[in-house]
C-alpha cells in the first residue's frame, strides 16, 4: 500500500519561496510516476508538475520558470521548490503517485497524500 506524506507548506508573502516535500512508502519499483497537484477553494484540482516513468518532467504553464521539482529515486521523494510565489498559487498542494511498474511512461495517479496548505499573501 502506497503512502504519501507531504510537508513544507505554510504562509508566505508574494515574491517569497517555499519548498514542499513528499515522501513515498510502499513503492517497490524504479519505474513509477510522482507529481504535485493543487486545488484552490472553489476550483478544480490542477496539475502543477509531474515526472513520468522515463523521468520526463512536465510543468503547468502557470508555474514554469518559478517552480522546480527535485526527484530522488533512491529515497522515493519528490520536492517542489516554489519561487516568486503569487497570490494565485494559494491552494492545497497534493502529492500523487502511480506506483505500477509499466513499460508505458503514461501516468494515472491513483495514490494521493493528505495535502499541505500554501497561502501567499499580496
Amino acid at each position: 500500500q502506497v503512502q504519501l506524506v507531504e510537508s513544507g507548506g505554510g504562509s508566505v508573502q508574494a515574491g517569497g519561496s517555499l519548498r514542499l516535500s513528499c515522501a513515498a512508502s510502499g513503492i517497490f519499483t524504479w519505474r513509477y510516476c510522482m507529481g504535485w497537484y493543487r486545488q484552490a477553494p472553489g476550483k478544480e484540482r490542477e496539475e502543477v508538475a509531474t515526472i513520468n516513468r522515463d523521468g520526463a518532467i512536465r510543468y503547468a504553464d502557470s508555474v514554469k520558470g518559478r517552480f522546480t521539482v527535485f526527484p530522488d529515486n533512491t529515497k522515493k521523494t519528490l520536492s517542489l521548490q516554489m519561487n516568486n510565489l503569487k497570490s494565485e498559487d494559494t491552494a492545497m498542494y497534493y502529492c500523487a503517485a502511480d506506483s505500477r511498474s509499466l513499460i508505458s511512461s503514461r501516468c494515472d495517479f491513483t495514490d494521493w497524500g493528505q495535502g499541505t496548505q500554501v497561502t501567499v499573501s499580496s
